[in-house]
């Protein structure tokens, strides 16, 4: 982690979760005296709906598994959320997961059988909580800059 108290938040996030419900299968405790953030690698299972680790957003290496009972129910719980920087969408039909993909996902990237990730070629940025605009790409250069309309008659 990038420093103690970033550290200690995420922490204080997955005990809360737990405390709530959510079962920790790896990780999720770390030596509070050793020196520097670290924050060892964690799995939560039973993430329940009302949970940090259900609704905020977790910067760390905190994995929460919330399990669906189908496709619908799945998009659901993607969608709900108060943030919506980027999902991915894994599946062996490449039509159903564009399909997710473009019109059910609520996020400003979705990926199909890939990670989250930026490039330079491609606009990125959030929806909802998660931001306003793009950076990266023409879209991205362009909310740096400031149009001016001169009319002269």
């Amino acid at each position: 982690m990038a420093r103690i108290d970033l550290r200690d938040e995420l922490h204080d996030q997955v005990t809360k979760s737990m405390e709530m419900g959510a079962n920790c299968i790896l990780g999720g405790i770390f030596d509070n005296n050793s020196d520097g953030a670290y924050y060892p690698p964690t799995i939560l299972t039973d993430v329940k709906w009302g949970s940090p680790a259900y609704h905020e957003e977790l910067f760390g290496p905190v994995a929460s598994i919330i399990e669906a009972s189908n496709e619908k129910e799945a998009i659901e719980i993607a969608n709900d959320s108060f943030f919506g920087l980027g999902a991915a969408v894994f599946t062996r039909d490449l039509t159903r997961g564009e399909r997710i993909a473009k019109e059910e996902i609520e996020a400003g990237c979705c990926f199909v059988n890939d990670f989250v990730k930026s490039d330079p070629r491609l606009p990125f940025g959030g929806v909802k909580g998660s931001g306003y605009g793009r950076e990266l790409s023409t879209y991205g250069i362009k909310e740096f800059v400031n149009i001016k309309t001169v009319y002269v008659k």
